[in-house]
């Protein structure tokens, strides 16, 4: 297998206008013959949808909720990014795309940042028309602050909700398209499956989550946003709806998976407060603009943070990164958190805390002006420890967030499989191997509104499709290996629940695949991680029956993707034997404790391919080459 990346050739800044122009086009008479599964309505597959029904295709949109509303982009606090440039502090689209490039530790496609980059100016205008209600200054423009990896404000924000008004926004334009009859609109649809027919991604098959019944859905091509794979730890500050499962079925038809073990620990989450906690939550990396993180200089100091007179504290980010401070990118401040609390100096009933204090900001700026920014995420850390974040600082610690990895696609945002689109977080393509902060909601609503509507027509216009019905051997195939599958876990009868499983799982990811791997943790976790996945089919034991509303099914179902997925993920962490960003091998670390590469070996992105079960996956590589931004050592000193 060859995998073409399909990026233009001529200079970075004019590659997407010209890759435009080239593509062939579908006359606009001729975008009602054809019809496009959407699967996923969160910030991508919702700009999606209702961008190509804007256009003309007949669109499938299937939600995995009741309603758009509850996807999980609306836990995106913090804000989105473009180069806007409002603050006047020397921003540009090509300081955008070097701050991605060098943030991601170089593991990335230049043309695929650069077009991010390009394209995101446009998302701040079309969320602006949609009504979002922006954060502005008292003149009435729009109003940026600061995030992780970057020495210049480009973040725009609507208070701590972004990700909540953004998505609101892409629901009613999707709402307008449903509403139209271009977009034909499913709720409670659970995809367990593609179908591939001729070579061609023709369609997917999907539960109906309220009556249990299989259903199949066929158009020319398909598209995945379904969002990234963080919930394999087990805790993490997914919503526990959010899965893999699209992107596995995908995987197992063929479709190869790019880079896996780039997974997101972000540095500011409340910490785990007991055994019986089923998630994490994210407390919004725009609090670190004002929030100034410390330990205590003492190790295992008790005293109330209160008491601690300044001369006693060690605000280490401002000590090790001058320059940057509190807003360096989230692996460094991550791997900074876990040391502080490994030698001694975490504080909390666990020791697994620091300090991020507001104490400073509300001196210079008062009260009022702190609970403008971030009321609403004061109040939720109130809510859920009971402690006044505005008079003692908050304690946080990081947790597994976001998935740089995913499904590999080219510069058209499609697979190696034709037809089938990826976009979004399930997806591996602009983030290499650590997520700048207020880039997720870029990349999910760029690729939704401006760049897949423009790809996904050279595809249709260029390509013969066969006729695919109900009857079609493909069809059955699928729909028959579905519920072998349904079966299976079933008729095991077993005495550990799903959950069991999982936190089993999770317990694995986060002690040998977490925040520090190294060579022998990672050996041991694939072999625990198979053992475990040969307990569960032993042992499993899903309640209720298949044609009937059944969440103990959902889950079981999920959690065997997920013993196969962190199986691959520990693979690709061992095979990679450098430190690039969320990756960090502990064999491999400058003097300085930083993240040490090896781009002689390792500048390419690793895509695996399915082999069938019980065999090692196989090894794709694509090469990564750097013109316009050349690997250095990440300094933010």
């Amino acid at each position: 297998m060859t995998l073409d990346a399909k990026i233009p050739s001529g200079p970075i800044e004019k590659k997407w206008d010209a890759h435009r122009f080239n593509m062939k086009l579908v006359n606009p008479a001729n975008k009602r013959k054809y019809t496009i599964i959407v699967v996923g309505t969160g910030l991508a597959g919702a700009s999606a949808a209702a961008s190509l029904a804007e256009l003309g295709y007949n669109v499938i949109s299937l939600c995995y909720h009741e309603s758009p509303r509850r996807a999980h982009s609306i836990a995106a606090q913090g804000g989105i990014n473009a180069p806007k440039n409002y603050t006047n502090d020397g921003d540009s689209i090509y300081r955008l795309f070097y701050d991605t490039v060098k943030g991601g530790d170089y593991r990335a496609r230049e043309a695929n940042v650069y077009r991010l980059a390009q394209v995101s100016g446009n998302v701040i205008d079309q969320c602006v028309a949609q009504g979002v209600p922006f954060g502005r200054e008292y003149g009435g423009m729009l109003d940026n602050r600061s995030f992780g990896g970057a020495q210049v404000s480009r973040t725009f924000y609507a208070r701590g909700q972004t990700g909540q008004q953004l998505l609101l926004g892409a629901y009613s334009a999707l709402s307008r398209q449903i509403n139209t009859g271009k977009v034909k609109y499913y709720a409670r649809r659970d995809m367990l499956d593609v179908i591939i027919a001729d070579g061609q991604a023709r369609g997917i098959i999907a539960r109906n989550m309220v009556t249990g019944e299989l259903e199949t859905y066929l158009g020319n091509a398909v598209v995945l946003a379904t969002g990234g794979y963080g919930n394999v730890f087990y805790l993490s500050t997914n919503a526990k709806a959010s899965n893999a499962t699209a992107i596995w079925r995908a995987y197992k038809r063929g479709a190869v998976f790019a880079n896996p073990c780039f997974t997101q620990i972000h540095p500011t989450c409340i910490p785990q407060s007991g055994d019986f906690q089923s998630k994490l939550t994210l407390m919004s990396e725009s609090l670190r603009n004002d929030g100034r993180i410390w330990v205590p200089k003492k190790k295992g100091d008790t005293r109330n943070p209160a008491d601690i007179p300044e001369e006693e504290r060690d605000y280490y980010l401002e000590r090790l990164y001058p320059s940057f401070g509190n807003l360096v990118p989230r692996d460094v401040a991550s791997r900074r958190a876990k040391e502080m609390c490994d030698k001694g100096f975490g504080v909390g009933s666990t020791k697994l805390a620091v300090y991020l204090d507001f104490a400073d900001a509300i001196k210079r700026t008062g009260k009022e002006t702190i609970a403008e920014k971030y009321g609403n995420l004061f109040d939720m850390y109130h809510e859920i420890t009971a402690e006044d974040p505005y008079t003692t600082p908050m304690r946080i610690y990081p947790a597994v967030h976001y998935t740089m990895g995913g499904l590999w696609v080219d510069y058209n945002l499609m697979s190696n499989v034709p037809g089938l689109y990826v976009i979004g977080e399930a997806n591996f393509s602009d983030h290499g191997a650590n997520r700048l902060g207020a880039s997720a909601l870029m990349q999910g609503l760029a690729d939704g509104y401006f760049i897949l509507p423009y790809t996904i027509g050279d595809y249709l216009a260029t390509s013969q499709f066969k006729a695919v019905a109900d009857g079609h051997p493909a069809v059955a195939e699928a729909k028959g290996a579905t519920q072998e599958r349904i079966a299976r876990l079933l008729a095991v009868k077993g005495k550990r629940t799903p959950d069991d499983f999982h936190k089993a799982l999770g317990h694995i990811m986060w002690n040998k695949v977490g925040m520090g791997r190294n060579k022998k943790g990672l050996e041991e976790a694939i072999q625990q991680i198979a053992a475990l996945r040969e307990e569960f089919w032993k042992d499993v034991n899903v309640i209720g029956a298949a044609g009937d509303l059944n969440g103990e099914l959902e889950r079981a179902a999920r959690i065997a993707d997920f013993l196969e997925l962190g199986e691959l993920l520990a693979r690709d962490a061992h095979h990679r034997e450098e430190s690039c960003g969320g990756h960090f091998r502990e064999e491999y670390q400058t003097d300085e404790g930083e993240a040490q590469r090896n781009d002689k070996k390792f500048s390419y992105v690793a895509a695996w391919e399915h082999t069938g079960d019980g065999k090692e996956p196989k090894l794709h590589k694509e090469p990564l080459e750097f013109e316009y931004v050349k690997p250095s050592q990440r300094s933010y000193k």
